[in-house]
């Protein structure tokens, strides 16, 4: 009546086993370190910058525990946050000459301190949130304003290439403030650009201005279009940063949206303010320009001039290229870039999609420069550098277009990725910047951990009086439910937070109030004369539905709160939802294991340890 088969002695062993395991990680704490990471979207950070760094470190006596590459940066480890300072300074002088022009970002950090086994095995710490382990806050403000006027600043390049195809001629084409002013000679022509645009962009709304001698047509955008353009502009920004800050390996970012203009960034484990700042400069502008290659250009540049309308950049292989000032594509006309290779001729390459508005400016300018040669720039920091510059085949429409020729899978790969980072949508600004330092982290770990464990001992004390050995049976449920709770957040790699601290607590009372309405029942059978081994049987059986009942709804709660809210809420939402599984299965599961091993087994069963 009261045995478990044994593959359910082994389910529970087993998890106790991988509980401890991958709860280990969480007891070793945090080294400090330092990150160098790639300061530029032109340079790709290589395995080699570790023999750098060690070299670097070694030429100075500066001792260090542990050093690795991770991919996107080299991170060194350091017994004392004295020597890792004297490291940052070291390294960055040595990496950077040019203070003014950074190549590589050196950054102040935390790295779990856990030994290399349990990483080999991907038993990782939990995720802690800015709160727990410092870090770095900043509140950045979008300007809509630039965003619309951008948006404006395309638009109106569209106009202009619309009516020269439909040779609707005009007196020019300019943005005043927040409109586009079309002036035209002749009332007809005013009317066909009319009919024209209000086809094509229903994004405008039109007006007519001026006189007779100088006609004009007004194009301002619509409020609900307004809205659109803002809300789009936040939205890649916030994917711009996004792709930025993870490319950089900055431990577990938070990027998210506040209010209608508002972005929130927060770096855990970076405590180096200027740094931060640094990363989320990192973010460039794409720019598509002609390369200069007319015989007067030619003439100018053998000169040692940079011609008429031309401005001088370096290409990757810091060769200078000079290009045109038109731009004829910016970042927003590309929504995807994937590496891949030319079907032609097996070479690497970059394919490229582009929306409709860029389709139609590429048809028109690749069909006007064949054989000519088409440079791509990234812009960050006010300076930029020529990604590629192709040699355009043919005329490219439908949207694709392939770059390749003299392309390493590798670059090809870097130049996917630097495109497909794209650029942002509007300027943005830092309006607030908090840094937590670790001391305080470590002094709300403190705070949380304290709660906790007096909560738990108050809980256990109290119950094993009530219940005696029940009382005890259920104390070990509740350890394994804490213990398979911080397994699964660090599996999970899940982001504790203080509110998570007090969803930890709240699952401590979830989780003894199921063993509690076991323990009645159990007591309960007992008084109507039921034998002891019936009575086990029994309460464990018709509590079961009053326990799934009220942690079904609960969790039905915590989903809520874990698909609408966010922040702190969210972070609430995930260790509640957590432990309320571990709770079921800790409370009913676990318990009924070590109550069936210590009584089941007992043929002649006269009473029963239950207060």
């Amino acid at each position: 009546m009261n045995r478990y088969p044994v593959w359910k002695y082994l389910v529970i062993v087993v998890s106790l086993l991988l509980g401890l395991l991958y709860t280990l990680p969480n007891l070793f704490g945090e080294s400090p370190a330092v990150q160098v990471s790639s300061g530029k979207v032109t340079v790709k950070l290589e395995s080699a910058m570790l023999d750098r760094v060690r070299s670097i470190l070694k030429e100075a006596n500066l001792a260090y525990t542990d050093a690795f590459f991770d991919g996107n940066s080299v991170r060194v480890r350091f017994d004392t946050t004295d020597t890792q300072l004297q490291a940052r300074d070291l390294v960055d002088r040595s990496l950077n000459p040019d203070p003014a022009d950074p190549t590589y970002v050196v950054a102040l950090n935390l790295l779990s301190a856990s030994p290399q086994w349990l990483t080999s095995i991907n038993a990782l710490p939990m995720y802690l949130g800015l709160d727990l382990r410092g870090g770095v806050h900043f509140l950045l403000q979008v300007d809509m304003e630039q965003a619309l006027i951008k948006r404006l600043d395309g638009l109106a390049s569209d106009i202009r290439v619309s009516l020269r195809e439909r040779s609707i001629r005009h007196a020019g084409i300019r943005r005043e403030g927040a409109k586009i002013e079309i002036r035209f000679r002749d009332q007809a022509a005013l009317e066909r650009a009319r009919n024209l645009i209000g086809d094509n962009i229903p994004d405008l709304v039109l007006s007519d201005g001026g006189d007779p001698a100088n006609l004009r047509l007004s194009a301002a955008f619509r409020p609900e279009s307004e809205k659109q353009v803002m809300e789009n502009a936040l939205r890649q920004n916030i994917t711009t940063l996004s792709n930025r800050i993870n490319e950089l390996g900055v431990a577990e970012p938070v990027i998210q949206r506040q209010g209608a203009d508002r972005v929130v960034v927060q770096l855990p484990g970076v405590q180096d303010t200027a740094k931060a700042k640094d990363i989320l400069g990192r973010t460039a502008t794409l720019e598509v320009r002609m390369v200069c290659e007319s015989p007067d250009e030619i003439a100018a540049i053998q000169q040692g001039n940079v011609p008429f309308g031309c401005e001088r950049y370096l290409d990757r292989e810091q060769q200078p290229i000079f290009v045109r000032k038109d731009v004829i594509l910016t970042g927003e006309n590309l929504t995807d870039a994937q590496p891949g290779f030319d079907s032609q001729t097996q070479e690497p390459a970059v394919h490229l999609n582009l929306d409709a508005a860029g389709t139609r400016i590429f048809r028109n300018v690749t069909r006007e420069n064949v054989g000519k040669r088409m440079a791509i720039l990234l812009f960050e920091k006010g300076r930029g550098e020529v990604v590629t510059a192709p040699v355009i085949r043919t005329e490219i429409g439908g949207g694709r277009v392939q770059i390749s020729g003299r392309m390493t899978t590798t670059e090809a790969n870097d130049t996917a990725l630097l495109l497909r980072a794209g650029s942002l949508a509007a300027p943005m600004e830092i309006i607030e910047e908090r840094t937590i330092g670790p001391s305080l982290g470590a002094e709300n770990i403190a705070k949380g951990f304290s709660s906790t464990i007096y909560g738990f001992v108050v809980m256990a004390a109290f119950i094993m009086v009530y219940y005696v050995f029940f009382g005890l049976v259920s104390t070990c449920a509740l350890a394994i439910n804490l213990l398979l709770l911080a397994a699964l957040l660090s599996t999970l790699q899940a982001t504790l937070t203080l509110p998570g601290f007090a969803a930890v607590a709240l699952t401590l009372g979830m989780a003894i109030d199921a063993n509690v309405l076991i323990n009645e029942r159990i007591r309960e059978e007992l008084r109507n004369g039921a034998t002891p081994q019936a009575a086990i049987a029994a309460g464990y059986e018709r509590a079961w539905g009053t326990i799934l009942d009220s942690n079904v709804t609960t969790l039905i709660a915590g989903l809520a709160l874990l698909i609408f809210a966010s922040g702190p809420v969210r972070g609430f939402a995930v260790v509640h939802c957590l432990g309320i599984l571990t709770s079921v299965f800790s409370a009913v599961f676990v318990s009924r294991g070590f109550v069936n091993f210590w009584y089941g087994r007992q043929k002649k069963l006269t009473g029963l340890s239950i207060g």
